[in-house]
């Protein structure tokens, strides 16, 4: 993840007023009032996975509002999801307040009026999900204002996870994979939050469908390995080779066939851009060996081989 900005780096007395200024002039437009401002340390690093920004986050012990005149010239049109590592917080909005720490992550919304109290130094990632792309993804009368996520079984554990997946593997992506794994965490956010934060009404599908979504989104992060056996993919999420055969069963494709697709998929995708390098590069790049095999494959998904495609 990128830094955006460290106290660290800063004379003591000079922290809170940079932070103050840096969050509220530059970062998001709120109100901050600090507990100790004379103590004062935080930082905040960023990365984009399309839509789709992360932040991971360090507070010291203060207080965060959007007021009308925040939301007058509203800047973020978006939710925004915490998962908190390590401390606690207060999320107040229509009159209800959450409590979020880490086993709690809470979604708010941010075009309307909210308030933070952060309890003691504490560190999380905040997700600001664009609000009318996330809220397609729920009936229109079931769409969240605010609410909590339990991060620590089910769906909302599997989250939680990806999205550290994410912030710690995100800068070796390329930008086309990092906007399509911001989709799909959309997508595994909401059948989180349709779930409710015990996961109850859906538990044992929707479990399954949201392992399979972080199966697959761990995949592409790393679908132009050349290593990317099943074997590997298995031990890396943490199931047997069994269950992960398992978890496909209720798709249209084994998990080979589907790592093939998303390749050419995404093959399909660079070439119909215009990608400069060479047709071989391209299907280097996305893990295979063969540009004979490659345009063997190609052609018998989308009826045009990949230099037909170029040169279109």
């Amino acid at each position: 993840m990128d830094l955006m900005f460290d106290t660290q780096s800063l004379p003591q007395a000079q922290r809170y007023t940079a932070w103050r200024d840096a969050i509220c002039d530059v970062y998001v437009n709120v109100d901050v009032a600090a507990t100790r401002p004379e103590d004062y340390r935080g930082f905040i690093r960023e990365a984009r996975f399309g839509e789709v920004v992360m932040t991971d986050i360090l507070l010291s012990e203060q207080r965060i509002r959007r007021n009308r005149q925040h939301i007058a010239r509203l800047d973020k049109d978006c939710y925004y999801l915490q998962l908190v590592h390590s401390g606690n917080f207060s999320v107040i909005q229509r009159g209800s307040t959450l409590r979020s720490n880490a086993a709690r992550g809470a979604i708010f919304c941010a075009s309307e009026l909210y308030e933070l109290q952060c309890h003691g130094e504490a560190r999380s990632f905040y997700l600001e999900l664009p609000r009318d792309d996330f809220a397609s993804r729920f009936d229109k009368d079931k769409v969240p204002v605010s609410a909590l996520i339990n991060t620590t079984q089910g769906l909302g554990r599997i989250a939680t996870e990806f999205c550290a997946s994410l912030a710690t593997e995100g800068s070796k992506l390329g930008e086309g994979i990092r906007a399509g794994l911001g989709d799909r965490l959309m997508d595994m956010l909401a059948l989180t939050l349709q779930s409710g934060p015990d996961d109850s009404p859906l538990a044992d599908g929707s479990v399954r469908r949201a392992r399979l979504l972080s199966v697959q989104n761990w995949i592409e992060a790393h679908i132009g390995e050349h290593d990317l056996t099943l074997e590997r993919i298995a031990v890396a999420n943490g199931v047997s080779l069994r269950h992960l055969h398992m978890l496909f069963e209720g798709s249209e494709m084994t998990a080979s066939e589907w790592i093939w697709s998303r390749r050419l998929q995404l093959a399909y995708d660079r070439l119909a851009r215009g990608d400069r390098r060479t047709i071989t590069a391209v299907a280097y790049d996305l893990g295979f060996n063969s540009s004979a095999h490659f345009s063997t494959l190609f052609r018998r998904k989308y009826g045009i081989s990949p230099r037909d495609l170029l040169h279109r």
